[in-house]
């Protein structure tokens, strides 16, 4: 582990190379990482550099674009599920302080699902940057099959058949979400690049950001900064994944610093992929997972009606 890094290192080529015991491994470290820190760093994704470079090329060519320009981009009534969002639109739930930061989200394409694929908003194309949406769709399917090893994997560490999460995910209704979070041109009041939170999906993939900022919070009540290794992607338990196994995989607290003054004038770009399933998964707690030592702490809901609770209380809805 680097000396940066401070959270676990795996290497997904463990997990597909068909070797067991390094396949096992996988699972166990995978595990005991989402069950310490709720976090962990994930090598051989999937995702190459210039795949990489040239999202982030297209996501800093969006948010470039005149305000007026990317106002057009606004979809009302969708929560900020597809297209732009403004500056300072959401919040951390029990905060009113809106984030200092910008974001886009492309969601599913469903090709092969015609009643669902009328149930999901439809994803919008920027007319001034024809590469940005092609490009950024190429990355969420990589990252969907990325995430969909990562579960395999979690529900082999959880007892369950390997397949557990395979019907729950696919054309499930995960986002990815590019972020820019401005030059800070005067002193902040309250509000930070994002304030402290947990992700609400089974899952979060996140790209390495241009600039550190990232904390997590540990046991010990500590925030911990968690920089991504130039070849790792960072991987963390939302709260739907803590909700299914009853607190045993920790959906851990981070947040989104300012950076020091002498910086301030430089722009933070971050691209999470939050994998969410489809709406109608049932969160029920496993009963594997409730025992005398570890009741069960949550009521039982499905997917869509936890995710609309939450897209409340953060206000983009």
């Amino acid at each position: 582990m680097s000396a940066l890094q401070n959270i676990p290192v795996v290497d997904l080529n463990d997990y597909l190379t068909g070797d067991p015991i390094r396949k096992n491994k996988f699972v166990k470290d995978l595990g005991n990482a989402f069950m310490e820190k709720g976090f962990v760093s994930v090598k051989n994704h999937g995702l190459s550099d210039a795949i990489t470079t040239e999202l982030y090329e297209q996501v800093k060519a969006f948010f470039n674009l005149e305000e007026a320009t990317k106002l057009k981009y606004v979809v009302p009534g969708l929560a900020g599920q597809r297209g732009y969002t403004p500056f300072g639109r959401e919040h951390a739930k029990g905060r009113n302080e809106g984030d200092l930061k910008e974001f886009w989200q492309f969601g599913q394409a469903v090709l092969d699902d015609e009643a669902l694929k009328a149930i999901y908003p439809k994803n919008v194309s920027v007319t001034e940057l024809p590469s940005f949406n092609p490009v950024g769709m190429n990355v969420y399917k990589l990252l969907e099959q990325t995430g969909s090893h990562l579960l395999e994997a979690i529900a082999l560490f959880l007892e369950l058949p390997s397949d557990y999460f395979h019907s729950k995910i696919t054309n499930g209704n995960s986002i990815l979400r590019a972020i820019h979070y401005p030059p800070i041109t005067s002193e902040p009041k309250s509000a930070v690049r994002a304030a402290e939170h947990e992700d609400i999906n089974l899952i979060t993939l996140l790209m390495g950001a241009s600039a550190a900022g990232l904390e997590i919070l540990t046991k010990q009540n500590e925030w911990l900064p968690v920089t991504a290794l130039p070849d790792a992607i960072v991987v963390n338990v939302g709260d739907m994944l803590q909700r299914l196994t009853n607190n045993v995989l920790r959906s851990t607290t981070h947040r989104v610093v300012n950076p020091p003054r002498e910086e301030w004038g430089s722009s933070r770009f971050s691209i999470p992929f939050f994998l969410h399933p489809v709406s109608e998964m049932d969160l029920t707690c496993l009963p594997s997972c409730i025992t005398d030592e570890n009741p069960k702490a949550y009521e039982d809901t499905t997917a869509g009606d936890y995710l609309d609770q939450r897209l409340r209380e953060i206000g983009l809805k």
